[in-house]
């Protein structure tokens, strides 16, 4: 049985319906039941969570209230928990244990969750699907020889599958929005430097934060999602906005080499025609785009050093210069000053999450990784393109799920919003989710 969303949660708490060790308890029995078959759940810490809740009901009783009172929920395992390891899926760092917690677990244990434990993740959070050494392969919530989705893959099953209902990952390649994509649940990025990331390092580091890295909510409900999206910012977000009475969009369904499967197009067409009946303006082409090549080219040099950072260079890369390093800088500002004119005409931008729905468990490395999309043979490394758009100029993007494939497999999109409007990419992305599903 699929439990209630976050909110509604924290409403019945807070009535008195329940409580959260009772929930706490309800989540342990539905996490010991599914994980067994999916491994998403790879730090399991029920004890220091059901001392968490008596201590919150304790509380209750004395009059104490938040907007996540009671929720049960687990985290991507990259989040510093104190007393918890932090492994990133990286063997040598197989008994690193935090010290203290991340600032946004702290903000949403303020908030009232309750931490059950830990979810997993992909070597170095460098895929779209979820296998490390340390703790195994988390399967698709949706069919299990697929994969998760990376490197929240551990997130998002964990809420597909009904463990939980809230999680937060992070997402500087798509590792938020992929495998929200991939298990039919919400997602979103946002936009960079809105939310904190301290004590989302790498094990026993305090670097300064990446460039392009996010960290963000995902959930199965959006009221969920854009809760705890304000809970932990660092400041208010602004209201949605729109230019007019009517949403103004702009449809981008194919990026720089990137391959799309028939059925994603034909989702985000019929998505489309559904706005259109509306009397929203779609368009699905526009000069005030920036040059996508371009802007892909920079991404993805300026991923590949944010990746290797005080690691192994790629093969065939060598450290940048830093005459280099500030000119993907310029062009990134370039490009940022090219969307922010974009959308002075549009409200948002929908394009695919990335051009296929989950795929086959594949371990071969990424540089050599093919996939088939509807019978052709394609680089896997061309559908980085698409979480590239928002990533680039730092844009926030909510990824929402609009349908399934002729496999059963869920389709999910981007709702890409101008920097800081957030809550527009969210909006809009309600609006989508609603006209997809409708009859």
């Amino acid at each position: 049985m699929t439990p209630p969303s976050a909110l509604a949660t924290a409403a019945a708490v807070r009535a008195g319906d329940t409580t959260a060790l009772a929930e706490t308890e309800a989540a342990i029995a539905r996490i010991e039941a599914a994980n067994p078959d999916l491994n998403a759940v790879v730090v399991k810490d029920y004890d220091r969570a059901r001392d968490a809740a008596r201590a919150l009901d304790a509380r209750i009783a004395e009059g104490f209230d938040a907007p996540l009172l009671g929720v049960p929920m687990t985290i991507k395992e990259s989040f510093n928990v104190a007393g918890l390891p932090t492994t990133f899926g990286v063997e040598q760092f197989r008994d690193f244990v935090a010290a203290e917690d991340a600032v946004a677990v702290r903000r949403l244990k303020a908030a009232g969750a309750i931490m059950l434990g830990k979810t997993n993740v992909p070597p170095r959070l460098a895929d779209i699907q979820s296998n490390n050494p340390i703790y195994g392969r988390t399967r698709n919530a949706f069919d299990p020889a697929r994969v998760a989705g990376g490197s929240s893959g551990g997130s998002a099953v964990a809420l597909a599958s009904g463990m939980v209902a809230l999680e937060f990952g992070s997402d500087i390649g798509g590792s938020i929005r992929v495998p929200a994509a991939f298990n039919g649940v919400w997602g979103h990025k946002p936009t960079y430097g809105v939310l904190p990331t301290d004590g989302h390092f790498f094990p026993g580091t305090d670097f300064a934060k990446s460039v392009l890295s996010v960290i963000g909510p995902l959930a199965r409900d959006a009221d969920d999602l854009e809760t705890a999206l304000q809970i932990v910012a660092d400041h208010p977000l602004a209201p949605a906005k729109r230019h007019g009475e009517q949403w103004r969009i702009l449809l981008l369904i194919d990026a720089p080499k990137a391959k799309v499967q028939r059925a994603i197009r034909d989702a985000i067409d019929d998505l489309a025609e559904r706005f259109r009946a509306q009397g929203a303006t779609v368009d699905t082409a526009s000069d005030l785009l920036p040059d996508l090549e371009r802007q892909n080219a920079a991404y993805e040099q300026m991923l590949n050093i944010a990746m290797s950072v005080r690691g192994p260079q790629p093969p065939g890369h060598e450290p940048p210069t830093l005459a280099a390093w500030l000119h993907l800088h310029d062009e990134q500002a370039r490009m940022q000053r090219q969307w922010r004119r974009l959308f002075e005409t549009y409200d948002v931008v929908i394009a695919p999450t990335v051009g296929m729905t989950a795929f086959p468990h594949d371990d071969t490395p990424l540089p050599h990784r093919r996939l088939d999309i509807d019978g052709e043979d394609t680089p896997f490394l061309h559908q980085f393109a698409f979480p590239g758009l928002a990533t680039l100029p730092m844009l926030p993007a909510t990824s929402v799920p609009i349908g399934r494939d002729g496999d059963g497999l869920p389709i999910g999109v981007q709702v890409i919003a101008d920097v800081y409007q957030d809550r527009t990419a969210l909006a809009a992305a309600r609006a989508a989710h609603a006209l997809a599903w409708s009859q």
